[in-house]
């Protein structure tokens, strides 16, 4: 009595939560661009000074520029990837006036040292610019370490006179550091620098110096971005693809679940309860984790959805065989639930490292369909396996699936011993 209790609890608590929680989670799920409609465009990265090269530290730090000036533009949930060696991705769904996108965004990244010197007593904010990102040695901003092990970051700059009457005068004064009018720091000056190289104190946060550094090297070398590629994707056309993928998926749900318990009964009423539960919780994890949905993860939910049938359907597919090989319902079951989970773990372990491997080496919709496929196989093994057979086994013990009909099983199909 026990048993039937637990099943009946875990089942009706289950649906409660679910049907209290799906409007909000469905409602703060994002949408990406191919969903909601915007704007796309590939821009190609090349240095403003001739001989210079990109490197992939400057191609990140640009990608990250754009995505900050993408954020200051309003637009939702901006993805922003690298490409190859020399190119980046923007993806700005929601975008309404792509001519201010367009000329704002491909702006090169704009780093200046600037002072309050010339400005009113008292002032806040620093106006003067002193030096730009161009006064810097290209890489020359390194990562050290004080004598006490403190992380600074040291620079180099081309004219040693220019620095030199700079640090003159404003010595014992701040110099603050911008990226894009973006305030950085204001360390002060401490000395009159005239070797052109200079240290500058981030109060010992790693971090801070390692972004510090990147921001100095980024600024030295700005990159100029030429738009090689764009595209507009209209809310109408995004709403019709999600509105189509969403009733094709519900439509292939509604048969599998009915295959499944038309073939297999109760264990397949039970095997359509964790599906259920089981795309609940990706929901879940995609409204917690502030996943962006697109038709790539749609696909990717979809394949996991017919990879966790598959394994209920490779478990319940042995567990009639042991029955028709004459054992008794609990041996069925017992044996079928342990020769069918090595197969089935082989098979979901190996989809993932393929997935990982997508991830890793992947860029905008394969990380994305890469990424939802291994979240969708994580919860297909917690719930289509292991909670699966807990509840099964729940119902087996209380003596409430005692006749192999409950199994899809005919009595003439099954052999004596």
């Amino acid at each position: 009595m026990k048993r039937i209790v637990a099943f009946i609890t875990v089942v009706v608590v289950s649906f409660g939560i679910m049907g209290w929680t799906s409007p909000g989670l469905l409602n703060n799920v994002h949408l990406g661009l191919d969903l909601k409609g915007g704007f796309e465009i590939l821009y190609e990265a090349t240095p403003l000074t001739g001989g210079s090269q990109v490197t992939k530290e400057s191609l990140i730090k640009t990608a990250q520029s754009l995505e900050d000036r993408a954020n200051k533009l309003g637009t939702s949930e901006p993805d922003v990837t690298t490409e190859g060696t020399n190119r980046i991705r923007v993806k700005l769904a929601g975008v309404t006036d792509e001519a201010v996108v367009r000329k704002q965004m491909k702006e090169p990244a704009s780093l200046t040292f600037r002072s309050k010197d010339g400005t009113e007593k008292g002032a806040q904010e620093y106006k003067k610019i002193e030096m730009i990102g161009t006064d810097f040695v290209q890489n020359g901003a390194k990562l050290e370490y004080t004598q006490m092990n403190e992380p600074v970051v040291s620079i180099k700059v081309k004219s040693k006179d220019k620095f030199a009457e700079v640090t003159k005068r404003l010595l014992g004064k701040p110099l603050a550091i911008y990226m894009n009018d973006k305030y950085i720091s204001d360390p002060v000056v401490s000395a009159i620098i005239t070797d052109g190289s200079a240290q500058i104190s981030v109060g010992g946060d790693l971090n801070k110096a390692k972004e510090l550094r990147d921001q100095i090297n980024l600024g030295a070398l700005p990159l100029k971005l030429t738009e090689k590629y764009s595209q507009s994707v209209g809310a109408t056309l995004g709403k019709q693809s999600l509105d189509s993928t969403i009733e094709a998926g519900l439509i292939g749900s509604a048969f599998i679940l009915i295959f499944m318990i038309g073939m297999y009964r109760v264990p397949g009423l039970v095997a359509a309860f964790t599906l259920i539960v089981h795309t609940w919780l990706l929901i879940l994890v995609f409204v917690w984790a502030d996943f962006t949905l697109t038709l790539p993860g749609i696909a990717a939910f979809i394949l996991g959805i017919g990879m966790a049938v598959d394994a209920n359907i490779i478990t319940n597919e042995r567990i009639h065989e042991e029955m028709r090989s004459g054992k008794s319902i609990m041996s069925a079951v017992k044996a079928g639930d342990k020769h069918s989970l090595r197969t089935v773990m082989d098979s979901n372990i190996t989809t993932i490292i393929v997935a990982a491997v997508m991830y890793a080496y992947g860029t905008g919709a394969v990380k994305g369909f890469a990424l939802v496929l291994i979240v969708e196989i994580v919860l297909s093994i917690a719930t289509n396996i292991y909670l699966s057979r807990f509840l099964l086994n729940l119902l087996l013990k209380a003596g409430k699936l005692s006749k192999p009909k409950y199994f899809g099983v005919k009595e003439s199909e099954i052999r004596e011993l």
